[in-house]
């Protein structure tokens, strides 16, 4: 086993491969299937949002995929890591597949500015460690600079891979790679110091991918848009990988484009009579937010059968709000599939069936923060993440007990199945922590997610998180990092004396600081400098802030802060503000 590996997880499946599926063992051998099926028909497009477009079919992806990897292997080792350092667009998807025909472990990251260091970056450098780093051209000429702020990328090659030439195609030897080996590393959003790469298996992706076509029923007819991050697991496998192993086309754009231009995305679903797209509550709560009736007026979204709804917890505001703006433009009833995934389970864990509404529960919010389900016509209202499937073994286990629990009570998701990565790169105690994890009668091992829900009438309802992440328009922000930040914003503020937390606030997660002030009378001053500190290094806009006094801030006799009881004083207005 690989480093970080605990165990090998259980791979029997319902799902059943058919026709190149079944003769598949790496997504290598998918894409090249594809390639002689399809052939000439294209296979992905990127919209630049300024009018230019560029495509490439199957076959012109496998010619690319051989000649990256054909250049790649004289350079590396089987299962060596190869980092991506790409903006969105086709040569990311390139340079994605080429690491698999090399038979190298990929490692997609985002690119850096070259004037400004990024610790999280740097921290996956250092933990991934390796042998080449795969870039553009127009990245490379940066490549002096980058080295001298990121030291471990001095000693590696550096390769543009949009100047190999397709010639090298044909001194592509076909690696030994198996399902059992790592794909890539999906390093999730971490604190800066202990980045966390998760081992995602070949045989990991196909099953995943099998278990997405069928739920979101994707067919070789469907048109796909997507302008999700392809850095992550939504955009990388959702957007990119899905479309690939069934064989549908799909437009990407990239997700700074849509943050700017967030007509384009409709605009594309209507001109390329797309049948699937998707995003988190901030993509469609954007839309609804920026787009007026002059803007909306030439679009058609009759021919939408799936717009799925993931990676945070859903709102039912959301995709009321975002139904009762654009149906009169064609945005279909049965349209919204809501579903739930994680980095460690590959992507998806569950979703609701394409064609059938979602379903909701309301429920009596200070029950459920007691972990009770209770009905409540005039309550909070749960999205169902859909119904639990057979293709993976999901439970709502009580974190304390290691029992199963009952319909209807709050507990931890654990999941077990073909899904489940093998562990975190490089972090053995960790992984068998998380992915190791036992029942109280033996059974296992399992996941656990850290996430908490509930089962109710065979559907999931995710209704929390064990851990302090905050989720902020669709990105995940750890508060330590956000600690640290604001504790060097201003000399009033000492180290371990601020806690940061989210609430729901108008159907959106805002951003709170409780913070300990020193001078009382450089309240305005620090407060400023803290609003700065987090737009600059975070992209992240302050909700609230509150001064307490010195003491006030809950921490464990060991002197650990105690986020979640400071964020709970807060809303109950039990903190003594100054």
């Amino acid at each position: 086993m690989r480093d970080g590996d605990i165990a090998t997880h259980d791979q029997s499946t319902s799902l059943a491969p058919c026709g190149i599926h079944a003769r598949a063992n790496t997504l290598m051998d998918v894409v090249h299937a594809q390639g002689v099926e399809r052939g000439a028909q294209v296979a992905y497009t990127f919209d630049g949002g300024d009018g230019h477009r560029q495509d490439i079919t199957y076959a012109g992806m496998v010619r690319r995929s051989r000649a990256i990897g054909g250049a790649l292997q004289r350079l590396i080792s089987t299962g060596d890591r190869i980092l991506l350092l790409y903006p969105p667009g086709l040569g990311y998807v390139e340079a994605f597949f080429g690491c698999l025909f090399a038979g190298a472990i990929a490692v997609p990251a985002y690119p850096p500015m070259p004037n400004r260091l990024d610790q999280r970056l740097q921290a996956l450098i250092e933990d991934a460690d390796p042998r080449v780093v795969l870039v553009p051209s127009s990245i490379m000429t940066f490549q002096a600079l980058l080295q001298a702020a990121y030291p471990a990328l001095r000693n590696v090659e550096w390769v543009a891979s949009d100047l190999i030439g397709d010639a090298l195609a044909s001194t592509w030897q076909e690696p030994a790679v198996a399902r059992t080996d790592i794909a890539f590393l999906q390093y999730t959003s971490g604190s800066t110091g202990s980045p966390r790469g998760v081992q995602v298996t070949h045989g990991n992706l196909l099953h995943n991918l099998a278990m997405i076509r069928d739920r979101f029923g994707v067919t070789p007819e469907d048109q796909v848009v997507v302008w999700l991050p392809p850095y992550h697991d939504m955009g990388l496998i959702g957007g990119i990988m899905t479309p690939m192993y069934v064989g549908c086309p799909v437009t990407l754009f990239s997700p700074l484009t849509f943050l700017q231009k967030p007509l384009l995305w409709l605009q594309l679903v209507t001109e390329k009579k797309a049948t699937i797209t998707g995003g988190p509550n901030f993509g469609y709560d954007l839309c609804v937010r920026k787009l007026t009736a002059e803007q909306r007026s030439g679009l058609d979204l009759r021919h939408l059968r799936v717009a799925f709804n993931g990676a945070e917890p859903i709102r039912a505001a959301t995709l009321q709000r975002f139904y009762d703006t654009f149906a009169p433009h064609g945005f279909g009833p049965g349209t919204f599939l809501p579903c739930y995934g994680l980095a460690e389970s590959t992507l998806l864990v569950s979703g609701s069936q394409r064609g059938q509404a979602y379903q909701t529960l309301t429920v009596d919010s200070e029950a459920l923060r007691d972990h009770r389900l209770v009905l409540r016509e005039d309550g909070a209202t749960l999205v169902s993440s859909g119904p639990l499937g057979d293709a993976q073994e999901v439970l709502l286990v009580d974190p304390e007990t290691q029992r199963v629990c009952p319909d209807g009570q709050v507990g931890e998701i654990w999941i077990k199945g073909g899904s489940i990565a093998t562990g975190y790169w490089n972090q053995p105690e960790v992984s068998a922590a998380v992915f190791g994890a036992t029942l109280a009668d033996g059974r296992g091992p399992y996941l656990r997610t850290g996430d908490l829900g509930l089962t109710w009438q065979g559907q999931l309802y995710v209704t929390g998180r064990i851990k302090d992440l905050l989720i902020i328009d669709g990105r995940n922000h750890y508060p330590q990092d956000l600690e640290s930040t604001i504790e060097g914003a201003h000399d009033s503020l000492r180290a371990g004396r601020c806690v940061a937390f989210s609430v729901e606030r108008d159907d959106t997660e805002a951003v709170v600081v409780v913070a300990e002030l020193q001078d009382p009378e450089l309240a305005e001053t620090a407060a400023q400098a803290i609003r700065r500190a987090l737009q600059s290094h975070h992209s992240l806009a302050l909700g609230d802030l509150a001064w307490v006094r010195a003491g006030e801030i809950p921490k464990t006799s060991s002197g650990k802060l105690r986020r979640r009881e400071c964020r709970a004083r807060y809303l109950d207005g039990k903190l003594k503000l100054l």
